[in-house]
């Protein structure tokens, strides 16, 4: 192996391809980044599958960056990914491997003994993963935009499968496998699929999903396979117990992020609950206005305040608190986030923050709150007796829906703000819409919608998207959710309907923070399809992804909104900062 000196980049060195042999025999590959000087100094580490020669560098600065700040910076592929050896499968030796490769970080030469690790989405489980476990060495912990589990909230939605991340997510892994078996032809196959991501999403039965029926991307399949949250998902758990990790972490997560319901409820777990109280008071968390790829500011106005090199200042600053004892006012505030509306970086006691008051908004209508064009209002006064609101649900001509918390690219999942002109045109949609607000409204925390329904069907979906409407009459999307019938009441065990009887949902809306100006409206939509962010249901109640059009049921679908159904969104108002 032999040093490089990188150029113009203040003295930084690079080792690459350094060898570390796992207990069973299989090495992985680092490339180790040094900064000048004689050290000794702490470590950063970043395991990532997506090829260490570029770190992350999607997002982040490039590791010689980090390396410049007084740091020696790993990065290595994970176990069967590009240059590592072994056999490639999604979380299956995270933990395991992260724990020798934390331990080995700390004693190598010119370093301090303590490790910190940074990286985002997969790269923030291989964080999590081995924490659980607590090696030797870890001081400090990035994670970025990832999950409590690989169930729910990363593959699964309250049952519904994440059809636009999941199927692209596998496609684009499926690249760099059958690249790295020397098979052209499939990975050139696979990369032509995954700029087609949304066509190929129409193809029924899911579980067929012709890109991805090669060697490459045969975990794809498992994942529909277990499509209730089972042992084969628990084992990846990180929320199952969070008093197993013990150490300061920083969750950094976007508005329109994927994760960011995840990466909220890891702070949480925690902030509550880590193995130690100094541990529980180490806990930061950051929401940008960002989604997951890449991390341009989705912002009215100068973009240059939530530019991604504020993640990077700020990994800085956390990694200089905790491994070199540099002074910061990092933690004076636990929660940093960046306020939609009034675009700017604002700093909180707590997530969500104390003084949130519930404010209802009931749903009503004159019995055609169908599309953007019926009836559907909402307000805050209860409603009494109203006839309910029926529509259609086709699994053939699913809600094809743009903006949404999807990943990873948006040209190939819906992700971000857009405008819902679309979807809200089409009568199997429901929309309720308020008065014009009198006042300006802060809005921070985590929206639900309580549902009354009933289908014709022993299973369908419910979902909710929260929009708001401006001045013009732009209609744009802020948060959504889904339930799965079957999973109304447990994610381990689902029971069918009974069709026609009215049941209630809870659908929670995920992390919203946002001042929304006076003359703005609130806008939820009700729908049985939010496609591809998720997969369509075909109503029948029968295993995830085994059905094609010809079983498919299409339901009739009734909201009701009386005074013993008073179906509602649910909105955190906070009166003052």
């Amino acid at each position: 192996m032999q040093m490089e000196t990188l150029a113009g980049m203040g003295g930084v060195t690079v080792e690459r391809n350094v060898p570390l042999t796992m207990a069973d025999g299989t090495t992985l590959y680092s490339d180790i980044y040094r900064p000048a000087g004689e050290g000794p100094f702490p470590v950063i580490l970043i395991r990532l599958p997506y090829d260490k020669n570029q770190g992350e560098n999607i997002t982040y600065a490039h590791p010689a960056w980090y390396a410049r700040h007084g740091y020696v910076v790993v990065s290595q592929d994970v176990r069967g990914r590009y240059r590592s050896e072994g056999e490639w499968y999604p979380f299956l030796n995270e933990a395991s491997d992260g724990v020798a490769t934390i331990e080995w970080a700390a004693q190598l030469p010119g370093t301090t003994g303590q490790v910190g690790m940074y990286g985002f989405s997969y790269a923030g489980a291989t964080q999590l993963l081995p924490a659980v476990e607590r090696p030797k060495g870890l001081a400090a912990l990035c994670p970025g935009m990832t999950a409590t589990q690989y169930y729910e909230g990363w593959t699964y939605n309250r049952g519904a499968f994440a059809l636009g991340f999941a199927a692209s997510w596998a496609m684009s892994l499926g690249i760099a496998n059958a690249a790295r078996r020397g098979d052209d032809a499939a990975a050139g196959a696979l990369g032509a699929a995954f700029s087609k991501s949304r066509d190929w999403d129409w193809v029924l039965p899911i579980n067929i999903y012709p890109p991805l029926q090669g060697e490459d991307t045969r975990y794809y399949f498992d994942w529909l396979a277990h499509s209730t949250y089972d042992d084969y998902w628990k084992r990846w758990s990180i929320d199952s117990d969070y008093s197993r990790i013990d150490v300061p972490a920083m969750h950094i997560a976007g508005w329109y992020d994927v994760f960011l319901t995840g990466t909220v409820r890891n702070y949480q777990g925690l902030r509550d609950n880590a193995g130690s109280g100094d541990a529980k008071a180490k806990q930061k968390l950051v929401i940008g206005p960002w989604y997951h790829i890449p991390w341009q500011p989705l912002v009215n106005g100068d973009p240059i305040e939530a530019a991604p090199a504020f993640v990077d200042d700020l990994q800085i600053a956390w990694f200089d608190l905790h491994m070199k004892g540099i002074a910061s006012d990092i933690l004076e505030s636990p929660v940093t986030i960046w306020l939609m509306g009034a675009e700017q970086w604002i700093d909180l006691a707590d997530w969500p923050p104390p003084g949130v008051v519930e404010q209802s908004l009931f749903l009503h209508s004159q019995g055609r709150a169908n599309s953007r064009y019926g009836d559907g209002w909402l307000s805050q006064e209860s409603p009494e007796d109203e006839i309910a609101d029926i529509y259609t649900y086709d699994p053939s001509v699913p809600n094809e829906i743009e903006g949404g918390h999807s990943c990873c690219f948006p040209d190939v999942a819906p992700m971000g703000p857009a405008d819902q002109e679309e979807s809200e045109s089409w009568n199997q949609v429901l929309v309720y819409t308020s008065e014009e607000l009198e006042e300006d409204i802060l809005l921070i925390g985590e929206p639900y919608v309580e549902l009354y329904a009933s289908s014709s069907a022993v299973d369908t979906d419910w979902t909710a998207r929260l929009c708001i409407v401006d001045e013009d009459g732009i209609s744009v999307n802020l948060q959504e959710g889904i339930v799965r019938a079957q999973f109304r009441d447990s994610l381990e065990s689902p029971t069918l309907l009974e069709p026609n009887r009215v049941y209630q949902y809870r659908i929670d809306l995920g992390p919203v923070g946002i001042l929304v100006p006076a003359g703005h409206r609130f806008r939820l939509d009700i729908s049985s399809s939010d496609f591809p962010q998720w997969d369509r249901n075909m109503n029948t109640g029968n295993p995830t992804g085994t059905e094609g059009m010809a079983n498919a049921v299409v339901a009739t679908q009734i909201v009701l909104h009386d005074s013993e159904h008073p179906s509602r969104l649910v909105l955190p108002v906070v009166s003052q900062l």
